[in-house]
């Protein structure tokens, strides 16, 4: 069976030409689209997490229950975009499709344990700032920058990994 060609080798092979045949952009989308793709579906997802978030406080929910029920929805809405936009990954089969389910909650569990704690650390300390007339903002948002980086090491190494038969 011949070696598969990497994003990159196949765009090295075409540097004899004058430009990228898809561009720049189509190269760096190519080479980078996992990460590309993580970073705008993970804006989509910190949207809904942090829209739900103000929706919650502003109907009268405490803050640390705001916090917890738009990670909740953060979650459902990140699991459904990872899985089919981010890492590729289209079985439907129900042992796998139950072992992503599993790993992928149960890794979201983790980093919500973190934000939990994380959360009411900030505020104490004092970063309880107003931002778009919402208390305590800044201290969801640095929770959110947190998040987002445990999220992406846990799914691409733990939850959506490729098996060595995929990788080949």
């Amino acid at each position: 069976m011949p070696k598969r060609q990497k994003p990159h080798d196949a765009y090295l092979s075409t540097r004899n030409t004058c430009e990228p045949p898809m561009g720049k952009i189509g190269y760096l989308m190519m080479v980078h689209r996992e990460a590309i793709m993580y970073v705008i579906m993970g804006g989509f997802t910190t949207l809904v997490t942090w829209a739900s978030y103000a929706g919650f406080v502003h109907f009268g929910i405490a803050e640390e229950v705001s916090n917890v029920l738009s990670w909740i929805c953060g979650v459902v809405f990140a699991f459904v975009v990872n899985k089919w936009f981010v890492f590729n990954s289209k079985t439907l089969k129900p042992k796998e499709l139950g072992r992503e389910i599993v790993f992928f909650f149960g890794s979201r569990i983790f980093t919500l344990i973190v934000a939990v704690v994380a959360f009411p650390v900030l505020i104490d300390i004092g970063v309880d700032q107003e931002l778009f007339g919402t208390p305590g903002m800044i201290a969801k948002i640095i929770t959110s920058i947190i998040e987002i980086v445990l999220n992406w090491v846990l799914s691409k190494y733990l939850v959506f990994r490729r098996s060595k038969s995929d990788s080949a």
